[in-house]
């Protein structure tokens, strides 16, 4: 099959045709699962980031939540001294929790790199075909 490429049969240009996609298609699937495993890694940082910090900070607030009613039960009510904070603290947690879905949305989860070489890839082959 080392003849010059005008010498080639039909057949042997479509077996090579049949090998190169091949290859092709398979480098491609290869490229698209490692932009993918790289992506997954950074969200799964960020999830992990995500939940250690809530759980330190649940273990903060506990202690400090009690410390704040016990201090206003002074002056009102405890019952109304623990709303009280129990409301401010799920304001904060709340607004927590909305940056750490903000930065989770923002990451791009799409393998960008292989739809753009699969686009480069269809027009090589629009090329070839004609």
């Amino acid at each position: 099959m080392d003849r010059p490429r005008e010498e080639r049969s039909l057949g042997e240009l479509f077996a090579e045709l049949s090998k190169e996609t091949s290859a092709l298609v398979r480098h491609e699937v290869e490229l698209a699962r490692t932009e993918m495993t790289q992506k997954a890694t950074r969200v799964g940082k960020d999830v992990g980031s995500l939940a250690v910090g809530g759980a330190v900070l649940y273990a903060g607030l506990l202690a400090i939540i009690a410390a704040i009613v016990l201090l206003l039960s002074i002056w009102i009510p405890s019952w109304l001294a623990a709303l009280i904070v129990g409301l401010i603290i799920a304001g904060v947690g709340y607004m927590l929790v909305q940056r750490g879905m903000t930065a989770l949305k923002q990451q791009d989860l799409a393998p960008r790199q292989t739809i753009d070489t699969l686009k480069e890839d269809t027009e090589w082959a629009k090329k070839q075909a004609s």
